[in-house]
């Protein structure tokens, strides 16, 4: 699958995979600094933003999605970094393609099993009947009966764009999400005695529970020449709540 992506920058290829319901411009004010530095690669994963829709879904094939994506551009010895369900991929891929990276950092996300936690907000997207909602506004007032958070609910509606003049749509797959949400959770990699000689810097945020203290040892024992860094004043949305420690994190690790 030939992903869309945004580039910005020059330097070392960094690639930057995002988190469920998002997309590479969540990212795109951090790549304008981390530009600089690298050759920013803002991707979309397979059923998010501007990239194909596919009715298959799972960790295996987004990571043959990012490899068939470094081929395409001619990315070798490549800076990958992932968030949440990106943080997943970038690890299947560092599994499956270990000679395509360099250095991997993993943010705020574990290899393990993820119970599904995202029911509230599937039963928010899915209720939206956009033959009746014809605006963003009303799309807002419409699910706020499901989702307090100002903040989440803006991050999602990100997500619509209008599809004819009349029309709005989600950019993301919502059939296919809902249908196969517990692939987002699964353990990666599934064989825990898998070990990765890849440098990789795990990044949680401080007052996330993503990962927790009794995930350090299982970290170590696949990736044994992994660190784990905590970013202050942060949850789970670390690059939106702490860009600035993050970016230091990111100049700091790939070098």
């Amino acid at each position: 699958m030939n992903l869309y992506s945004k580039v910005i920058g020059e330097g070392s290829p960094l690639l930057i995979l995002h988190g469920l319901f998002g997309s590479g411009d969540n990212w795109f004010t951090l790549a304008k600094q981390l530009g600089e530095h690298y050759t920013v690669y803002l991707i979309d994963l397979r059923n998010h933003g501007q990239s194909p829709h596919s009715n298959e879904w799972n960790y295996k094939v987004m990571a043959d999605d990012v490899e068939e994506f470094c081929n395409i551009h001619q990315l070798n010895n490549v800076y990958l970094a992932g968030h949440s369900m990106g943080g997943k991929t970038a690890m299947k891929m560092s599994e499956m393609y270990p000679e395509r990276i360099r250095k991997m950092m993993v943010i705020d996300i574990a290899p393990k099993y993820y119970k599904p936690h995202h029911q509230t907000i599937l039963e928010a997207l899915c209720s939206l009947d956009f033959n009746i909602l014809k605006s963003r506004k009303e799309a807002d007032e419409h699910i706020q009966k499901y989702i307090n958070d100002f903040g989440t609910r803006q991050f999602l509606l990100k997500n619509l764009y209008w599809v004819n003049d009349n029309h709005l749509g989600w950019r993301f797959n919502l059939p296919v999400i809902f249908r196969d949400i517990e692939n987002v959770g699964e353990a990666t990699p599934h064989n825990t005695e898998t070990q990765i000689n890849i440098p990789t810097l795990f990044v949680r945020g401080e007052k996330s529970n993503y990962i927790t203290s009794t995930d350090e040892e299982l970290i170590k024992s696949i990736y044994p020449k992994s660190q784990l860094i905590n970013i202050p004043n942060s949850g789970h949305w670390v690059h939106a709540e702490n860009p600035q420690a993050l970016f230091k994190a990111f100049t700091t690790f790939f070098v």
